[in-house]
Formats: structure tokens, C-alpha cells, sequence
């Protein structure tokens, strides 16, 4: 499905046909291509984005772009846009990565990286890969996986990177072994011959070269301060003038150049610039609903601000998508927080939640109400019409709210109180939890349980059932600190989101019953009781439940309630086209199957299991093979006719050590011709032919003792 926002973030901006050429630098980027990175690390408005656009309209190799921003920090979430921007090369490529990344029991990331690599490898031409804005994005997890494909990186592929500040990669390591080309704030800095074809012939402005000089030394060659002041100076009859009227750190000057800019706008660019400056995005009908002048056209204005240089930067070929350069649109924050009261700023935000929410953007939708500072809104968007936005990839913006909300408002939604709970869990804060359900409870005493309610008690059972099965012990008095060491051992992934942690911690390796145990019996009542109170049309919770309800029953030892519960785990999982979920049913099936010694069912439900799973590196595609090896040497077990007896067992042993039967004979005291008729009954026995094959098959079956391998 084409998503207009991702698209934006993929868009590779076109180079200006009036920008500057600034061939000493373009030269330096060609000739690192050999190298792994290019890091363009310098402060806001020195034109790192416009000189890797101007560079790549003629470096002659394929490009993918991805332009990142807040919220691109979850690691899933910025491998999930790096891989749509791979996917502007090749269509394919990373589908199985992705798949990985959208499963309830994610692989780690190093696993999920390695299968991209090897899609990445197989691209035939060289490409570049540009991450812009990558500070945005700065986190421990992201850091982490980008240096993991650093130190991977096939040859075919190079990595671009602008940024305000330095990454948490090891540069120093890269710096060494010349895998990584610089370019700073010094190199970005306008010379004296740039800031003079950029002021008189692109400008315009026809300057004397001791103005320019003067303008290129207030401003240190700071792009963004010389493109600022030549708006200013436009007009204006007195240049020399104007330029001595500021002075001082590049912050006051830039505000100095705002106010001339916006002075010298009508009084409608001006109102229309301040308003959507809380737009992260512009497009025409959005800008018109959160402008609501009639007087000025959104998608006329933007067009006009682009062609005036007012620091509107497209985010499409068409000419629909923009954003405003990121330090003119803090700027125009900071004025709009100077000349508007908050309710004001509040409705602006109120109108732009409107227009997301219209045209199916609920997650930014919710992102605006919640800057509305409209409690009853947000609460509305962060449910989801069912299913909530945390459990669709806004679980830290939505954590976040919920933490900042007096208690008086979430008892007046008892929602949000079930909402953080769950939120809490995904986050991997067990301890937090139950408070916020039993406040979810009594806030929720009373009402009439029509759908929405049902759903919600549904949902409290199914985080309940989650509590349960990370507490579950042998000891009723060791639960407590089960979940503390839970907690401590998912708080120090690093990973936002924990769902791929919480799976792994409630999947059996094997069938490890627990029969008396209270605990198990909690999470049997909390996943029946989630599943008699969900809405049928609630796919992922109800699965979720279910597949607790049936490791629950197997560990009990109640296999046909376990079967039955695995069934509707393998319905909705496939269903809803995931893999993972129903590998895990398949995998508890087998085990079933396997514990009551039906073989040949057992390995059906095992192989199924790795043909769901295809080649992704899953976690549990492991335990399906080694069911399927325990299964093969089980059946050979049962193969065997007649048991071998002591004296046989002894022949045996003889030949794997390379006896021969006069050795064997006089090893143990018989005669050839008896060695000879144990030999036969032996390979009888065994099915075999040759003494080669007795050893192995003894060795299949586990017939050989163990010897101890010298040190």
C-alpha cells in the first residue's frame, strides 16, 4: 500500500539549479567511494544535504535515500525504513528481513541484519545508501545495528551519512583502516569565491567583494546565515547598513535575519509560515486546514515559498510534500510561541490531528492531539477504534503520555489505564503493571460492559496472562523474583519494544511440565478469560492469548486443551500473515505430538514448522529441528527388532574400536566362528550390512557409551 509520509522520507531531493557547485568537496566524496562510510558531520544550515544531492546527480551510481527524523530512534523502526528505501532499487529485496521484524518473536537484530546482507550482497551494480539527518535517529540500539552492518558491508555497497552530531559508531576504528571519508564544519563553510557566486550571481545582489568579504567573516561562511542574510538584503537600500546592524554568535544573528525575513513576507505568508511551522510535513489541504485563511492557497503558497528560496525543501518529485529546513523551522516555533497564546498553538494542533485523523495518519494524528493538550482526543486516537496505537508501533510516544497524566484523568478513562499497563509490559517494566491494571478495574467498577468495556477486560486478562507466564516456577514463593529477573534481563537489551524478549521468555524449549503449580493455573484462567472477552475481530490480542493458553495446558500436562488453543493460534496467525506465530503452534503441537510418542505426527508438525518459517533465522525454527532429531533417533529406536544382549553389546563395542574378529575372539575369550555368528545376529538386529554401518547406526541409536575426549 503506497504510503505518501514513508515516500517523503525516500524522496532524493533534487539538485537547485541555482545552488553552488562546490567541486572541491564532490571530488573528495567520489574519491572515497572505496570506503565503507562518508560521514558529513556538521551544525544545522551548512548545507549537507543540499551538497550530497548536488554530488549524486553525477557521481553516476544508484542511489537509496532515507531522511530520518524523531521517532526513527526503535531500532524495528529504523530498519523497517531502511529496508522501503532498498526497496527503491530493488522491489524485493528485504522481505524476509521485514517479515523478521514484524514477527511477535523477533530474531535479534544482529540475525535479522545478516539476512538483509545476504539479499544486499546479490544486488549486481554498486549503489550508495544515504542516511540523512541521522541524528534524528541517534540511539544505543541504532548506533549498534549500523555499526554491525559496517562491519559487514558488502563491497557493492557504501553508506552516506549527514548529521548534526558524531554517531556512536567506532570512527576511530574506521578512521584507521581509511574506511571512511570526512567532511566537517570547516570543509562545509563557504570560502570567500563561494559566498561571492552565491551572494552576486545567484542572489543577485551585486555586492562589493569587501561587503562580501565582510558578510563571509560575521557568518564564518555558515550557509544558512548567508542565504538568510541575502533575503534580508534584498531591497533593502542599504546593505552596508543592514550588515552592521548585527553582530555576535550565529544564533543571534539568525534570529535578527528571521525578523527581517518575515518582515519583508505579506501579512498572510506571515501568518501561514508561523501556523505550519508545527507541521514536521506541509502539503497544501493539510496547510489549509491548520492555516484556515481562504485568502491564501496552501498548495499556491508552498509553491511560492520554494520559489522565493524561503527555505522550503520538496519531499517529492510532484511537488506536493515539503518541509521547512529544520533550523528556519525552529524559528518559526519559537516566533509563533512569542505572538500566539497556548490555546491558540493548542487549536493549530487540533486542526492538524483533524486532517491526519481524516485521511488515515492515526499515529500522527494522536502525535498532534497530544500536543493539543486534548486529553479526551488523544484517548480516543491512542485506542485505535480497538486496536490501540502502542501496539502498532507507538508504544514509546504513547508510554511517554500516559506517564505525564495526572491519575484523576486516567480514572476519569479507565482506557488509559489498561492501555498503560499493556504499554508498561510491551516496555518490559513488569513491575508497574499490575498497579495500572487494578486501577484499570476499579475505574471500570460499575459500568455497563457493552463491546468496548468486554474488550477492555479482555485486554487486562491478556496482560495478566503475560505477568503469569514470566513468573511461572516450580516454588509458588520464587514469581516475584522470576519477574524482577525478567525485568532486569529485558531492561538491558536496550531495545525499546520487548515483545520478541517477552515471547522468548514465555516459549518452552521443550515439553517441560509443571503440574502443580498455581501460577500455571492463573495463566490458564487469564488466557481463557482474555479469549471470552475479546472481540472475535481482535486478532493479535486474542492470538497472543491463546498461544499462552496452550503453552500453559502443555506444561500442565492437558494436551487436548493445549491442541485445541494452538489450533486458533494457527488460524489467526496465518490469517493474519504471521509466520512466527503460527511456527510457535506448529513447534507446541510437535512437542505434544512427540511427548505421547506419536512420531511420525510429531515430525509432520515439526517439518510444517520449518516451511512456515522458510529460511528466516528464527529462534524457534531451532527447536523444530531439534524435535526433528530427537523424533529420527526415537524412530530408530522403535526400529529396532530385538534388543541386543550383554555379550552382543560387548561384540559391539569391540568393533567400534577397530577390533577384528580374531581380536574380539581373543579379547573375550570365544571362538571365531561364535564371534563371527554374534556379528551376524548384531547387523540382524541393527539392519545393517557391513560392520561400518553397525557403528553408525549404533551411534544413531545411542548404543556406544560415551568416552571422554583427552584434553
Amino acid at each position: 500500500m503506497y504510503n505518501p509520509i514513508m515516500a517523503t522520507k525516500l524522496y532524493i531531493p533534487a539538485p537547485r539549479p541555482e545552488a553552488v557547485l562546490r567541486p572541491r568537496l564532490t571530488e573528495k566524496l567520489s574519491g572515497g567511494l572505496y570506503r565503507k562510510l562518508t560521514l558529513i558531520s556538521a551544525p544545522a544550515g551548512y548545507g549537507k544535504t543540499t551538497l550530497v544531492s548536488e554530488w549524486l546527480a553525477g557521481c553516476g551510481r544508484r542511489v537509496a535515500w532515507l531522511s530520518l527524523e524523531e521517532g526513527d530512534n526503535e531500532c524495528t523502526r529504523f530498519l523497517s525504513c531502511l529496508i522501503s528505501s532498498l526497496q527503491t532499487l530493488e522491489a524485493k529485496i528485504g522481505e524476509g528481513a521485514r517479515a523478521m521484524l514484524q514477527s511477535p518473536q523477533r530474531p535479534s537484530i544482529e540475525s535479522i541484519l545478516t539476512a538483509l546482507l545476504h539479499e544486499i550482497a546479490a544486488i549486481p551494480t554498486p549503489f550508495i545508501l544515504v542516511l540523512d539527518d541521522y541524528h534524528a535517529a541517534k540511539s544505543q540500539p541504532v548506533d549498534e545495528a549500523l555499526s554491525f552492518l559496517l562491519d559487514h558491508l558488502p563491497a557493492s555497497m557504501h553508506v552516506v551519512m549527514t548529521t548534526r552530531e558524531d554517531p556512536s559508531i567506532p570512527l576511530a576504528r574506521l578512521r584507521v583502516r581509511d574506511q571512511m571519508t570526512e567532511l566537517r564544519a570547516a570543509d562545509m563553510r563557504f570560502t570567500l569565491s563561494e559566498s561571492e557566486h552565491f551572494l552576486n550571481r545567484i542572489m543577485s545582489l551585486n555586492l562589493s567583494m569587501d561587503t562580501i568579504a565582510s558578510l563571509e567573516s560575521r557568518t564564518e561562511g555558515w550557509v544558512a546565515g548567508l542565504h538568510l542574510a541575502a533575503i534580508s538584503i534584498r531591497g533593502y537600500p542599504n546593505a552596508d547598513r543592514l550588515l552592521q546592524s548585527f553582530t555576535g554568535s550565529h544564533h543571534f544573528v539568525l534570529d535578527y535575519l528571521v525578523e527581517e525575513v518575515l518582515q519583508r513576507q505579506t501579512e498572510a505568508v506571515q501568518t501561514f509560515l508561523l501556523r505550519t511551522s508545527i507541521l514536521d510535513r506541509l502539503y497544501g489541504p493539510l496547510c489549509d486546514e491548520v492555516v484556515l485563511d481562504p485568502a491564501i492557497s496552501g498548495k499556491t503558497a508552498l509553491v511560492e515559498l520554494e520559489r522565493k528560496n524561503l527555505f522550503v525543501v520538496p519531499l517529492d518529485h510532484e511537488r506536493r510534500w515539503y518541509r521547512y529546513h529544520h533550523l528556519f523551522a525552529d524559528l518559526l516555533r519559537r516566533k509563533l510561541q512569542e505572538n500566539y497564546d497556548d490555546s491558540h498553538v493548542a487549536e493549530l494542533h487540533k486542526r492538524a490531528s483533524d486532517w491526519y485523523e481524516n485521511n488515515g495518519f492515526e499515529i500522527e494524528a494522536f502525535r498532534h492531539a497530544v500536543q493539543s493538550r486534548d486529553i479526551d482526543r488523544s484517548a480516543r486516537l491512542l485506542e485505535g477504534n480497538g486496536m490501540p496505537l502502542h501496539l502498532r508501533g507507538a508504544a514509546g510516544f504513547s508510554l511517554n503520555w500516559l506517564e505525564s497524566l495526572p491519575a484523576a484523568e486516567l480514572d476519569a478513562r479507565p482506557a488509559l489505564w489498561v492501555m498503560y499497563g499493556s504499554a508498561l509490559l510491551l516496555a518490559g517494566k513488569l513491575m508497574g503493571v499490575e498497579h495500572k491494571l487494578r486501577a484499570a478495574e476499579a475505574a471500570l467498577a460499575g459500568a455497563e460492559q457493552d463491546t468496548r468495556v468486554r474488550d477492555l477486560i479482555g485486554l487486562i486478562a491478556a496482560t495478566r496472562a503475560a505477568l503469569a507466564s514470566l513468573a511461572v516456577t516450580g516454588n509458588p514463593d520464587g514469581a516475584e523474583r522470576k519477574l524482577l529477573a525478567a525485568e532486569a534481563a529485558m531492561q538491558n537489551t536496550g531495545q525499546g519494544d520487548k515483545t520478541d524478549e517477552l515471547v522468548g521468555l514465555i516459549a518452552p524449549a521443550s515439553d517441560v511440565r509443571i503440574s502443580e503449580n498455581q501460577g500455571i493455573e492463573n495463566i490458564i484462567f487469564q488466557s481463557r478469560r482474555a479469549l471470552a472477552y475479546l472481540r472475535p475481530e481482535n486478532l493479535p490480542v486474542r492470538t497472543a492469548a491463546a498461544w499462552m493458553l496452550g503453552v500453559a495446558c502443555q506444561r500442565r500436562g492437558d494436551h487436548s486443551a493445549a491442541r485445541e488453543a494452538y489450533g486458533e493460534v494457527l488460524s489467526n496467525g496465518l490469517m493474519m500473515g504471521q509466520q512466527l506465530m503460527a511456527v510457535l503452534a506448529m513447534i507446541g503441537l510437535g512437542q505434544i505430538e512427540e511427548a505421547e510418542n506419536r512420531t511420525h505426527s510429531a515430525a509432520d508438525c515439526y517439518h510444517e514448522a520449518l516451511r512456515l518459517g522458510g529460511d528466516l533465522p528464527l529462534p524457534a525454527l531451532h527447536e523444530a529441528r531439534l524435535g526433528l532429531e530427537r523424533v529420527h533417533k526415537n524412530r530408530m529406536k522403535s526400529n529396532l527388532i530385538e534388543p541386543l544382549s550383554q555379550r552382543e553389546m560387548e561384540v559391539l563395542e569391540l568393533i567400534a574400536k577397530g577390533l577384528s574378529n580374531k581380536e574380539i575372539g581373543e579379547k573375550l575369550f570365544l571362538a571365531l566362528d561364535t564371534v563371527k555368528g554374534h556379528n551376524r545376529r548384531i547387523f540382524e538386529k541393527l539392519q545393517v550390512q557391513r560392520r561400518t554401518e553397525a557403528i553408525a547406526r549404533a551411534g544413531e541409536l545411542n548404543l556406544l557409551p560415551k568416552t571422554r575426549k583427552p584434553h
